[in-house]
């Protein structure tokens, strides 16, 4: 008698990273499970996960769970894995009724950490936690890593003509050649998980190979100060690119260099030497790039020794200190050493 599938929603409303991170559950229930893999997430955030094969159904809302209650209601799952555990989250649990798996997003420690500098955070990545909450489901880390798909409307061939098309070269008359180039994301959510700019400047005059900025609309600003200000080898494209265009433009990079934030799990995704960068934020909450079993392509920066480190796990619009030196102590001998194994 051949046995039904199991249909599986995964709950994770934000952010880019967050999601991302969730890609390695996502493709166990489906090739080891064999289930029919549901996916509820906010609108903003749909573009992460619109191309990944594992995923059957994309379900999102605006604000309220009340906007998919009745569809989630009609799907009948069989089990909810609420990798978010908030109060939304658990609205769509108790509305659905079914058994569920919750991640726990240890609060508290976290709490420790930033309060008192007391570090009860096990030492563990957050993708091998999300592993463990469907771990009695009989799920094994294939050990391939994170996941990242990009919509084949999105892929970017980057060379001078795609700049030009986009309106992010530095000049018609001066083409750029794009083999090999660096991507510096220098967006983030917070300013102080973002550096100064000067000091992104000065690291981009250290560096000899074309470097395209990548940051939101937010970041277009800096970025066109940033790339007057370093040379015609610095192209800004910051807001000009969708999420997955940007994702493209990672994919062909020869090295990364990002802070604390989405792209640089996509990087990751994309199995790419890179340098992060972490101001008021600390590897040790888990969420430190992730590559597949043996791979770790990663230069992690960070002032160590601060006692004011971390002050959020999220971040801020400015030192609460007022120094900011978990940015502005960075070494940046660091990143001209990142160009110096060209021919590697």
């Amino acid at each position: 008698m051949k046995t039904r599938t199991q249909k599986i929603l995964i709950i994770r409303f934000s952010s880019i990273g967050d999601i991302v991170l969730t890609t390695p559950v996502i493709r166990r229930l489906r090739l080891q499970l064999g289930a029919e893999v549901h996916f509820l997430t906010k609108q903003s955030f749909q573009p992460v996960l619109v191309a990944n094969p594992y995923l059957h159904k994309i379900y999102t809302i605006q604000k309220k769970v009340n906007e998919v209650l009745p569809a989630l209601k009609k799907e009948k799952y069989d089990v909810i894995i609420d990798l978010h555990n908030n109060l939304r989250s658990w609205q769509v649990k108790l509305n659905l009724g079914v058994k569920n798996y919750t991640f726990d997003k240890l609060n508290f420690e976290k709490w420790l950490m930033v309060n008192f500098k007391i570090n009860r955070l096990p030492n563990i990545h957050i993708v091998d936690r999300y592993l463990a909450t469907v771990k009695s489901l009989g799920i094994i880390n294939d050990g391939k890593g994170l996941d990242y798909f990009i919509p084949e409307n999105d892929e970017l061939i980057m060379n001078n003509e795609t700049l030009r098309s986009l309106s992010i070269t530095p000049s018609p008359h001066h083409p750029i050649t794009l083999s090999p180039f660096i991507t510096f994301v220098i967006g983030a959510a917070h300013a102080t998980k973002r550096l100064p700019t000067e000091k992104i400047i000065s690291i981009c005059n250290k560096i000899q190979v074309p470097i395209i900025l990548l940051g939101g609309p937010e970041d277009a600003e800096r970025g066109e100060v940033i790339a007057k200000a370093a040379g015609n080898h610095v192209i800004n494209a910051c807001g000009k690119l969708t999420l997955n265009q940007s994702a493209s433009v990672v994919q062909q990079a020869w090295k990364v260099i990002t802070h604390d934030t989405g792209m640089m799990h996509i990087a990751a995704a994309f199995n790419k030497d890179m340098i992060s960068v972490w101001g008021n934020t600390i590897p040790e909450f888990g969420m430190y790039p992730y590559y597949s079993a043996g791979e770790n392509r990663n230069i992690t920066l960070e002032v160590k020794g601060l006692a004011c480190r971390p002050c959020s796990k999220i971040g801020y619009e400015k030192c609460p200190q007022g120094h900011f030196k978990c940015m502005k102590d960075i070494g940046e001998n660091e990143f001209g050493g990142f160009t110096s194994t060209l021919d590697d």
